[in-house]
């Protein structure tokens, strides 16, 4: 396959994965795996939490693509390099700048990285399976408009309605 096409393929695919990744937290995380996803909206007790699994099986796909794509398949690779991309994206991301599993650089200074900081701990301010905002990763929306989200969900939920 062409150097241009599969990087076209590999830049498709890391785009495409923050829509994957959107639904499968709204809609498998916040849904029917919840029991995995619980752990990550407690505290964690010791170096790994059951919604850490949510990697393992994502990573799947992904070497297998990666396989496929150095011997059957080209256009696969570009695919499971995307996803892989996007993946170690969200680890270094998601669990070192946000929860500080492991060092990184500071965010704060760096408007891309706080605005997505400040939409994920508006994600944690509920506990629970139902109410939260900000399923995204790269796209987010401003911290303004999530807080009037959940300001709104907790009126709602206070009027019973």
């Amino acid at each position: 396959m062409r150097l241009a096409l599969m990087t076209l393929v590999f830049f498709v695919t890391l785009a495409g994965m923050e829509v994957f990744a959107w639904v499968m937290h709204r809609w498998v995380m916040h849904g029917w795996l919840w029991s995995w996803h619980r752990s990550h909206h407690e505290p964690r007790h010791g170096l790994f939490e059951l919604n850490d699994l949510f990697g393992v099986v994502f990573a799947l796909p992904a070497i297998v693509l990666i396989w496929l794509g150095v011997n059957l398949l080209p256009w696969a690779l570009p695919v499971g390099l995307g996803i892989t991309a996007y993946g170690m994206i969200y680890f270094f991301f998601h669990d070192g700048l946000v929860h500080g599993r492991f060092p990184t650089f500071q965010a704060d200074k760096h408007g891309f990285w706080r605005k997505r900081i400040q939409a994920h701990r508006l994600h944690h301010a509920v506990n629970t399976k139902h109410g939260c905002v900000s399923f995204g990763f790269l796209w987010v929306q401003p911290a303004r408009v999530l807080k009037a989200e959940l300001a709104q969900r907790r009126d709602s939920a206070a009027s019973g309605a």
